[in-house]
């Protein structure tokens, strides 16, 4: 969405289309889901270290609306909330500073919500025909949730018929496959457990995470340079 402003032929871009701008500049996700807030405050910013610039707080993290605000200060992230399941929710996540919204189905409740708060909507789906049908209610970007055994097989064999579709895989992406994801077409990829691996929460390793989401991001930056 463009909106003129201001003498002719000036074009100002919407908050939603900008953040679609960037979310394709940077295509790389750390996501993380957590029960601590502390914890989630410090790993993500480890993967922020690392070099991610897109992260995601889901909003079954306690304090997400928190870590939400306190990390959208920083103007080089851009942030969005995960497990938004109402358009109150939605509306909560955006006041917080979320300027994308992530949701595990699609719900056209949200999806519409998003666009009137002028943020980029991720639902999830699956199947052909569920992200046809979110497309169809104005998704801006479709979550491939849960990720199959084969994600890259996948992507490449929606996008085949389907090319117009901005899929977003989550889960099932991990350091050894990320690249492949996106060479067959992937809009951008999530990482979650991949990068904030169980162990490495469990023991407060934020080193171990910093160097991980710095090998992810320096191979992607190694892939857009070719």
């Amino acid at each position: 969405m463009r909106r003129n402003i201001g003498s002719p032929g000036t074009v100002i871009m919407s908050a939603r289309a900008s953040t679609l701008v960037e979310i394709e500049k940077h295509k790389i996700s750390a996501i993380i889901r957590t029960k601590d807030a502390q914890l989630a405050a410090d790993a993500m910013g480890a993967a922020v270290a690392g070099g991610f610039r897109l992260v995601e707080f889901t909003l079954t993290t306690p304090n997400a609306l928190e870590l939400i605000a306190e990390f959208s200060k920083r103007p080089e992230l851009l942030v969005g909330a995960g497990t938004v399941m109402s358009p109150s929710q939605a509306g909560e996540a955006v006041a917080a500073g979320a300027r994308f919204l992530v949701s595990p189905v699609c719900d056209p409740e949200v999806i519409a919500e998003a666009a009137r708060l002028d943020a980029v909507a991720i639902p999830g789906t699956f199947t052909p025909n569920e992200m046809i049908a979110a497309d169809r209610a104005g998704a801006d970007i479709l979550k491939l949730f849960p990720a199959p055994p084969d994600v890259v097989e996948y992507v490449t064999a929606v996008r085949g018929p389907l090319p117009h579709l901005k899929i977003f895989p989550t889960a099932g992406v991990d350091m050894d496959n990320f690249v492949d994801v996106l060479r067959a077409g992937a809009f951008g990829v999530g990482f979650v457990r991949s990068l904030f691996t169980p162990s490495d929460m469990a023991a407060g390793d934020m080193a171990a995470i910093e160097r991980r989401a710095t090998e992810i991001t320096d191979r992607f930056t190694s892939l857009t340079n070719r």
